[in-house]
C-alpha cells in the first residue's frame, strides 16, 4: 500500500522548496523605488490605498468595515508591492523580459484579494477528494464489510486512518489558507500540518508495512515518531523557522517511507498492487513540476498549481486503494476464523 508514501512525497515538496524573501524582482531598484515612495504617499500613479494613511479599522467595532470586507483587502505595505510588481511587470513585458520572483513567489493577479487563487481552487478540490475519500471508506468498513459481533471492524487499521484522514483534511485546508494570504502566521500553519500528516504517515507505513497488529508494539513506534514531530513542529512555530532543517527532517521521513513501501511493493501480493506502482510512478513524474519551475501562465497557473491540480486524481487513487486494502484484510480475517471454526 502506497498511500503513506505518496502523502508523504507530496508533503515533502513544499519543505524542499522553502520560500526565501531574497528575489530578483525585490532587489530591482525601481521596485524598491516605488515600494518606498508608495508607502509615504499611498499612492502608485493613478492607484491609491486608503489604507496607508487611514486608522479607520483601529477604531471601536462598530465603525470598522464588516469583516467580510475587511479579509479582501491587504495592508499598506502589501497593496503597494502588488502594484509596484503589476506596474514593474508590465515594463518588462514591454521590454522583451521574462517574468522575475518577488519576495519569493512570482507575480501572480489576485482574484477576490487571494493571492494565488489557482492553488486555491486546486487545494480545495484536494480537500473534497480527501473528505469523500474517507467517508467511502468509513461506509465500505461499516455498511459494506461483515463487522464483529461488537458493531466494530474486522480491519486492524481503521483507527489510523480516520486519524490519518482528518490529518490530511486539515493539512490541504491550511494549505489553501496559506495560498490565499502568505503571511508568518499562515506559513507556519501550512508548514506544521504538513509535517504533523507526514510524521503520521511514517507511523502508519511501519505499523502497515510490517504488519504490527499488537497495541505493545504500536505503541513502542509511534511514541518515539510523535515526540519527534511534536518537538520538531514546537522548534520551527517558538524558537526558529528554520528552513534547511525542515527539509532534512521532511526528507528523511518522506525517503523511509519510500524505502518501506518499496520493500513491501517487492514481498506483497496484494491484489491492488497496481495501484501502488501506478501512484509511485505519477507521484515521480509530479515531482518535475516542482523542480521545473516556471512563470504562471496568464498569472495564475504556475508550477506548483499545477502540481496542486496532478494529486487530485491520485488522491482518488490513493483512497480507492486503502478501500481495497480494508476489504482484502477482512476477508483473509473472516477466512482465517472461519478455518479456526472448523
Amino acid at each position: 500500500m502506497a498511500v503513506h508514501y505518496w502523502t508523504a512525497l507530496f508533503l515533502v515538496l513544499p519543505c524542499l522548496f522553502s520560500i526565501s524573501d531574497a528575489s530578483a524582482g525585490d532587489a530591482d531598484p525601481n521596485y524598491r523605488a516605488c515600494v518606498s515612495e508608495c508607502e509615504i504617499s499611498g499612492c502608485v500613479g493613478q492607484e491609491c490605498f486608503p489604507q496607508c494613511n487611514s486608522s479607520s479599522n483601529t477604531g471601536p467595532w462598530y465603525i470598522q468595515e464588516p469583516l467580510y470586507l475587511q479579509w479582501k483587502k491587504w495592508g499598506c505595505q502589501g497593496d503597494c508591492r502588488y502594484q509596484c510588481m503589476v506596474n514593474r511587470e508590465r515594463e518588462r513585458e514591454t521590454l522583451g523580459q521574462f517574468p522575475v520572483k518577488y519576495h519569493g513567489k512570482w507575480p501572480f493577479k489576485r482574484v477576490l484579494g487571494i493571492q494565488e487563487p489557482a492553488s486555491v481552487a486546486f487545494s480545495v478540490l484536494n480537500l473534497a477528494m480527501h473528505f469523500h475519500g474517507w467517508l467511502s471508506f468509513f461506509i465500505t468498513l461499516y455498511y459494506k464489510l461483515p463487522l464483529k459481533q461488537d458493531r466494530t471492524a474486522f480491519y486492524e487499521y481503521v483507527g489510523l486512518w480516520h486519524i490519518y484522514g482528518l490529518l490530511s483534511m486539515n493539512s490541504w485546508f491550511w494549505s489553501a489558507v496559506f495560498h490565499s494570504r502568505d503571511v508568518d502566521l499562515t506559513e507556519r500553519l501550512d508548514y506544521s500540518s504538513a509535517i504533523a500528516v507526514l510524521g503520521f504517515s511514517l507511523i502508519l507505513a511501519i505499523l502497515r508495512t510490517f504488519d504490527v497488529r499488537v497495541e505493545a508494539a504500536r505503541v513502542m513506534v509511534s511514541a518515539p515518531i510523535l515526540a519527534f514531530v511534536t518537538t520538531h513542529i514546537l522548534y520551527i512555530n517558538f524558537y526558529k523557522l528554520d528552513y534547511g532543517w525542515n527539509m532534512i527532517v521532511c526528507v528523511a521521513m518522506g525517503v523511509s517511507q519510500l524505502l518501506l513501501w518499496a520493500r513491501w511493493a517487492a514481498v506483497s501480493r496484494h491484489p491492488s498492487n497496481w495501484k501502488l506502482w501506478v501512484v509511485v510512478i505519477a507521484g515521480g513524474l509530479a515531482m518535475l513540476l516542482e523542480i521545473y519551475d516556471f512563470p504562471p501562465y496568464e498569472g495564475y497557473f504556475d508550477a506548483h498549481s499545477i502540481w496542486h491540480a496532478a494529486t487530485i486524481p491520485l488522491t482518488i487513487l490513493w483512497w480507492s486503494f486503502i478501500r481495497d486494502d480494508a476489504e482484502f484484510r477482512t476477508a483473509s480475517l473472516l477466512k482465517k476464523t472461519k478455518t479456526k471454526a472448523k
